[in-house]
C-alpha cells in the first residue's frame, strides 16, 4: 500500500486525514491546549490562525507526496488531538507524533492513537521500522511508547539544544521493528474505515 486510510479506528478513538474545513476547531484544540503543548512543541510558543492554515495547507501537500500522513484525533464528533506518520527518519521509516488535548489526557487515548498509526504504518510498502522521538523531560510521550511495546534504543544530546522551554535538549529515541509489532500488536490496534 502507498497511502495509508484516511480514516481509522482504534479502540476508542478515530482518527481521520486533516481538512481545510477543520480550521475552526483544530485552532479551538489548540488555543485551549496551549499550556499544555507550549513546554514540548517549538510552535506553540508563537502560534496562531496563519499557522493553522499553514499546518492544513502542509498537511495536505504532505499526504499529497507521501512525505507525511496527518490525522485529527477525534473522539465521537470532538478533535482532541492531533497525530500523523512522518518520512524524517530515512528508508524504511517512520516516525509518529501526537498531541491530545488536556482535557482528554490520562485515559490512554494517546496510545490508541499512537496504536492506530503503528498499524497502518507497517501496512505501508517499504517500511520496516517506526519510531518515536521525545525530549527526556517529557515522559508522558515516553509512556506511550513503552505502553506499545516500543524499544528505547538511544539518547542524543541534540546539538541545538532544547527547542522548547520545558526541553533539556536531549532526545529519547524509540523503536518498533515490524516483525516485534506482528508477534504483538495490542488488541486496540487501528481498523481502517
Amino acid at each position: 500500500m502507498e497511502e495509508p486510510s484516511e480514516n481509522l479506528s482504534s479502540d476508542r478513538v478515530e482518527l481521520r486525514r486533516w481538512r481545510m474545513t477543520d480550521l475552526d476547531v483544530l485552532e479551538q484544540a489548540i488555543y485551549e491546549s496551549l499550556d499544555h503543548l507550549v513546554p514540548w512543541m517549538p510552535w506553540a510558543a508563537s502560534h496562531g490562525r496563519q499557522q493553522t492554515v499553514d499546518f492544513l495547507a502542509r498537511s495536505h501537500d504532505e499526504w499529497e507526496t507521501r512525505q507525511a500522513f496527518g490525522y485529527a484525533i477525534t473522539s465521537g464528533a470532538t478533535v482532541i488531538g492531533s497525530c500523523g506518520l512522518h518520512r524524517r527518519i530515512g528508508a524504511g521509516g517512520l516516525e509518529i507524533g501526537y498531541w491530545i488535548h488536556p482535557r482528554w489526557t490520562g485515559q490512554g487515548l494517546a496510545t490508541m492513537a499512537a496504536s492506530g498509526l503503528v498499524s497502518q504504518g507497517f501496512q505501508l510498502a517499504g517500511i520496516d521500522r517506526i519510531e518515536i522521538h521525545h525530549d527526556a523531560a517529557n515522559p508522558a510521550s515516553g509512556a506511550v511508547a513503552r505502553r506499545l511495546g516500543f524499544t528505547e534504543i538511544e539518547r542524543i544530546q541534540v546539538p541545538e539544544g532544547p527547542c522548547a522551554p520545558g526541553e533539556v535538549g536531549i532526545d529519547v529515541v524509540w523503536r518498533m521493528a515490524e516483525d516485534q509489532w506482528r508477534a504483538g500488536a495490542p488488541e486496540h490496534a487501528q481498523r481502517a474505515t
